[in-house]
């Protein structure tokens, strides 16, 4: 048998720990406790890994030798190679990154003017299977550590350290279904917004689901302040149905009132993601009969003109008709905007760069 070397045997050994992005600062203070270490040493490990941005333990000089080589043995500093980068005529940058198991995810920079906006993935497929989505192709090959999902935010952060830029805000609305991974999502989501951490305000992060009702009902208990979004894409059940299958285990009328338990819960507005589809749901009925389903709920609308995807049949609502379905909304007094486009001319939709890139996890 072949003798791995050094390097070979170190990488193997790193896939094996877990990722210190993982550990919200309780964690570690935890941690620390147990291996004789002082519990302040978190902040200062927090200050590294998030003001500093280290990618190594030894880095970490305020930290005595044998702190940092209890770090080494135990914990990896998770990094991301980049496979693509492809940079938009707008700013947008996305990201094809590789992880440690040699799978893929994307990871998305977008420029606005209130600031950068990251979208994070979430999973390393989808098993959700809308059938407007490229993410789904293939289906779900794993979940993502929290940590995982933190190096994204953390690479991103580290490319515009560059340039004297930061993120501002963060989406999980990349590949995968972020309530189907609800707990590394959650610590994620502490993870950036921690003070001590990236420092990202709760009402500058926005997490979306396609609708895993019981999570909902969840979600609205743990009472933060995040903005919440729900993928809707229908104005009745079976259109839903079709278009998403998590609507024939998660009924409709049933999503509208998890809805409402997390708007009496939270005192929180909601926005719904409407992808409009030509000639499938982008008709001023369809209009009229979302504005019935969401009568007197404390929402907005996000009409999406939707990208083409090649590994999928639907095509885009023209320009006439997407105004006609904003002002009948308008009209019923619906709060509705049309989403900007980003990146329109690299591969823009969600898991497209993978599906094109990454055929072997996608077919």
């Amino acid at each position: 048998m072949e003798q791995l070397n050094t390097t070979e045997m170190q990488t193997a050994a790193d896939k094996k720990k877990r990722s210190i992005y993982s550990l919200e600062l309780h964690e570690i203070k935890d941690w620390l406790s147990k291996n004789g270490e002082k519990p302040f040493r978190a902040e200062q490990i927090y200050d590294w890994l998030y003001k500093k941005r280290t990618t190594a333990f030894e880095d970490m000089s305020n930290l005595s030798k044998g702190l940092r080589d209890k770090l080494t043995e135990q914990f990896q500093i998770t990094t991301l190679k980049t496979v693509i980068q492809q940079t938009s005529s707008d700013g947008t940058i996305k990201f094809l990154f590789e992880l440690h198991d040699g799978y893929s995810i994307e990871t998305v920079l977008m420029r606005h003017d209130y600031g950068n906006s990251v979208c994070v993935t979430t999973q390393v497929g989808c098993r959700i299977g809308c059938t407007f989505c490229a993410s789904t192709l293939g289906g779900l090959k794993r979940h993502l550590e929290a940590g995982e999902i933190v190096a994204q935010v953390v690479t991103v952060q580290q490319a515009l350290d560059q340039t004297d830029e930061r993120v501002s805000s963060v989406v999980i609305m990349g590949i995968g279904e972020p309530f189907d991974n609800y707990d590394n999502m959650l610590s994620f989501l502490k993870i950036i917004n921690h003070d001590k951490g990236l420092m990202i305000g709760a009402r500058h992060i926005t997490v979306s689901t396609s609708g895993i009702i019981p999570k909902i009902y969840q979600f609205a208990d743990e009472n933060m302040q995040i903005n919440f979004a729900i993928s809707l894409h229908a104005s009745n059940t079976e259109l839903r149905s079709r278009l998403m299958p998590i609507n024939k285990a998660y009924k409709l009328d049933d999503l509208m009132k998890a809805v409402k338990y997390y708007i009496d819960k939270t005192g929180r507005r909601i926005s719904f993601e409407y992808g409009l589809f030509g000639g499938v749901n982008d008709t001023v009925p369809h209009a009229e009969e979302l504005a019935t389903l969401l009568k007197g709920i404390k929402c907005h609308v996000n009409l999406i003109p939707v990208n083409y995807v090649p590994e999928r049949d639907y095509v885009r609502t023209p320009r006439d008709k997407i105004f006609a379905f904003e002002k009948t909304l308008k009209n019923h007094g619906i709060n509705v905007t049309i989403r900007r486009e980003h990146g329109h001319d690299i591969d823009a939709a969600c898991g497209q760069l993978r599906a094109k890139e990454r055929k072997e996890e996608t077919r």
